[in-house]
């Protein structure tokens, strides 16, 4: 069940472990495939009271399992949306991976988190990006991504696993869920099939897309630095110009980039003077009179200090 195409048993990894069937089952098949570089991650998000439970849970598997674990605490709140905890949970993670030198980290989202993510980006408005936007990168591993939900649970069932229940699963007001127990079951296997063909065709001319993209976007930086030329950037048509910034965001570390706030991006390197700054998705986009230079705001923070 577990691709393990991009995984060397001698590497390093970090493993994010939620105390959830899907992660759960994760870790327990990494152990049984010999991986013994393992560090077992879990961020206690601070949201629900049940995450003391899913932090046990957890650091319970990795002393079973002998492998050293880490927690983050985030006290986030009953109140904080999906999206912000998020950001929270790959900050955390990737300090973690930092920490341990860690070739990737492991996260354990499967098939229909693949199939609820391109209808959610769709609703949100990502564009063409947002379709493919779940998949595997050198640095985020996802080995589940081809296997059905209902087949890892039945893994877990008859490996005798323990897992939590996230009792947040069960609101229907979150967009989220309202798609895995509402829209989902009601797609024919036929149908499922058919979606993950067209994710999987869109991932494909994604990729020559942004090939393309970032031939041209060579011509627009200075040395190849993430410093936008503006007289350049304003003789771009705009669909050419919103794309050119959605790459920039994203190289530059910004998450969940929506096309709203592309738009508000563009216009404003556009027409905005010298001196403003444009704050998108955790990246800082600083105005001169003839570029628009892009940074992390956490790296625009430590030079603040």
């Amino acid at each position: 069940m577990l691709n393990t195409n991009q995984l060397f048993v001698d590497n390093t990894y970090v493993v994010a472990v939620s105390g959830g069937v899907d992660s759960v089952a994760l870790l327990h098949m990494l152990k049984e495939l010999k991986y013994s570089n393992l560090v077992v991650a879990h961020i206690n998000h601070g949201i629900i009271k049940e995450s003391v439970k899913d932090e046990a849970l957890v650091k319970e598997l990795a002393l079973k399992y002998e492998y050293p674990f880490e927690v983050a605490r985030l006290n986030l709140g009953e109140n904080t949306n999906e999206t912000t905890a998020r950001i929270q949970r790959y900050n955390s993670l990737n300090i973690i991976q930092k920490k341990y030198a860690a070739r990737a980290i492991i996260t354990a989202h499967h098939q229909d988190d693949v199939i609820e993510t391109c209808f959610i980006n769709i609703i949100r408005g990502t564009g063409r990006s947002g379709v493919s936007s779940l998949r595997s990168t050198k640095d985020k591993i996802r080995p589940l991504l081809h296997a059905p939900k209902k087949d890892i649970y039945t893994y877990a069932t008859n490996n005798n696993l323990s897992w939590n229940e996230d009792i947040t699963n069960q609101d229907l007001t979150i967009l989220r869920n309202k798609l895995r127990y509402k829209v989902l079951p009601k797609i024919s296997q036929i149908d499922r099939k058919n979606l993950l063909n067209l994710i999987s065709q869109t991932e494909y001319k994604n990729r020559q897309i942004d090939n393309e993209l970032q031939a041209l976007l060579y011509r627009g930086l200075h040395k190849g630095k993430p410093v936008l030329n503006r007289s350049w950037f304003v003789t771009l048509p705009h669909d050419i110009a919103s794309e050119i910034v959605r790459i920039l965001l994203i190289q530059n570390g910004a998450i969940d980039v929506d096309r709203p706030t592309i738009e508000r991006v563009v216009v404003g390197i556009k027409t905005k003077p010298q001196g403003k700054q444009l704050q998108a998705s955790g990246v800082d986009v600083l105005l001169t009179k003839r570029s628009a230079r892009f940074k992390n705001r956490s790296q625009t923070d430590k030079k603040l200090v």
